[in-house]
């Protein structure tokens, strides 16, 4: 399947948040700046700095994680850096409005943090030739747009290693939501983890249909432990599925941030992202007159993905074959889907001494074995 389709499918994924346009001013630090097809600033004047959230700040998980690094970019640099960001931007006509703003305000560097904010990026930066753009999630470049992405399916395969060892029931629900390859690659991931330590539990899953909805991520969670599920994931924001866990008394896993505040018990550990290094790097490589158009995908090694810290309930000898896992990954002598790697049908779409390259990886449309359901179609 093309990935240029899946724009389609992520139907307005903020369309239940108004957008709530209060641009929140912060003050960082920043010298002056040039690029490639810039002209050079004051030297003096902080850089100014802007960032787009397809969610609420507060929702401890993306949006979150996101201005998380954005706080420590201005830890980082100071008053070299002012920063600006707008939160709850549904993606499509509202991100084009919102993104064209921040560059008309004086942003001289913006970062676009939804997979939906692609084409508007792309759009708004042609119109800005001088100002820097730089998309999560995407897959399109331009001379003054660069993508990153953080290598998620690293630490959702030690999640899955975990999840093998800590379920009786052998049934581990997963929330996802929606069907694009980013999510279908992290749910994969983590089956192929759940696989290695236990190769008879399967994973059930249940689509959202949202990035965040607290509501319906608990009703999900709820249809997941009615078929059985003990142990329950997410590729979903808000921290209702770790609250739910602790009130049924079975585990859970949160993602994007440490979500253990949600339930200390049930919480085995977080998948997390950890984007202020690269903010940092990029807004120093724009006052530096250094910027590049580059596609960043790094991963724990990179310190941009890891896992937060385990549940001790964990046994430690599970805690030792995870960190096991996690530095081979580090020094890149293990990959979440090193082959041989079957499909649910059995077909073998990694052999033996192979590894499912970046470019399948971005464009993955199926599950690996160990994956109960099927992927919903594409809209038309």
């Amino acid at each position: 399947m093309d990935r240029r389709k899946f724009l389609n499918y992520v139907t307005l994924a903020g369309s239940s948040f108004a957008l709530t346009s209060c641009i929140q001013g912060r003050n960082s630090n920043s010298s002056g700046e040039v690029s490639p097809l810039a002209s050079p600033v004051v030297v003096n004047e902080p850089l100014k700095v802007g960032f787009v959230y397809i969610g609420p700040v507060g929702d401890f998980g993306w949006t979150y994680a996101h201005d998380l690094g954005r706080r420590q970019m201005e830890a980082n640099l100071q008053d070299k850096v002012k920063t600006t960001f707008v939160e709850n931007v549904n993606e499509g006509a509202d991100a084009e409005r919102v993104i064209r703003q921040l560059a008309l305000d004086g942003n001289k560097l913006i970062f676009t943090t939804s997979f939906g904010y692609m084409n508007p990026t792309i759009k708004v930066a042609k119109e800005f030739p001088n100002i820097f753009f730089e998309h999560c999630t995407g897959y399109k470049r331009a001379p003054n747009v660069g993508t990153y992405l953080g290598r998620f399916e690293e630490p959702r395969y030690l999640t899955g290693m975990i999840a093998g060892k800590m379920t009786k029931s052998n049934v581990i629900g997963f929330i996802g939501a929606y069907p694009i390859p980013e999510v279908i690659r992290g749910i994969s991931a983590f089956a192929q983890g759940m696989r290695f330590t236990n190769p008879q539990a399967k994973v059930k899953v249940l689509w959202a249909q949202t990035w965040y909805d607290p509501a319906k991520e608990r009703e999900a969670a709820q249809a997941l432990a009615n078929l059985g599920a003990d142990v329950l994931t997410q590729h979903t924001d808000s921290g209702a599925v770790v609250q739910f866990a602790e009130e049924k008394g079975i585990y859970a896993f949160g993602y994007n941030t440490d979500m253990s505040k949600f339930g200390q018990k049930a919480h085995l550990t977080s998948a997390i992202n950890k984007w202020g290094k690269f903010y940092t790097d990029k807004a120093l490589a724009v006052m530096t007159n250094t910027w590049k158009s580059q596609e960043v995908w790094d991963g724990i090694g990179q310190g941009m993905v890891d896992i937060s810290p385990m549940n001790q309930v964990i046994p430690a000898d599970v805690q030792q074959l995870i960190n096991a896992k996690r530095d081979e990954f580090i020094q890149g002598t293990a990959h979440p889907f090193d082959g041989p790697v079957k499909d649910q049908k059995g077909v073998v779409r990694v052999p033996k001494g192979k590894v499912l390259d970046d470019k399948q990886q971005l464009a993955m449309d199926w599950y690996v074995e160990g994956i109960e359901g099927s992927i919903p179609k594409q809209k038309s």
